[in-house]
């Protein structure tokens, strides 16, 4: 059985937002170590409102424990430090896909590509 990879997400400051790449499968077998390293990376990023912008545009699969894992985040966010929490999501992906049969896109607001997400004002 082979090991798994550990996780390290890629986070990267952009005016006034934190961008967070995730990996290209989330999925219960590692939704809980990206659970864990979001938090981490928010934690050392939040500072005055900033906004965080999940980057799942080279997201090849996704299942529920990871639209699980984008809710907790967004709620973490919200609570803790008053920020907010966009997704990117290319438009015809298997992650844009399962975000709107599970209608994350409720709670969460996807953009087809990082410089809507980038540029989107909040309501």
């Amino acid at each position: 059985m082979p090991t798994p990879t550990p996780i390290h997400l890629a986070a990267l400051d952009i005016a006034h937002h934190t961008l967070i790449v995730f990996p290209d499968e989330i999925d219960l077998s590692n939704a809980a170590a990206l659970q864990a390293e979001a938090r981490a990376v928010a934690d050392l990023h939040a500072d005055g409102g900033r906004d965080f912008i999940v980057d799942l545009t080279g997201t090849r699969f996704l299942d529920s424990q990871g639209v699980r894992l984008l809710l907790d985040l967004r709620r973490y966010l919200a609570d803790r430090y008053g920020s907010s929490l966009r997704v990117s999501a290319r438009q015809t992906g298997v992650a844009s896909r399962v975000l709107a049969l599970t209608q994350l896109r409720r709670d969460v607001p996807v953009h087809d590509n990082l410089l809507e997400a980038l540029l989107a004002r909040e309501p």
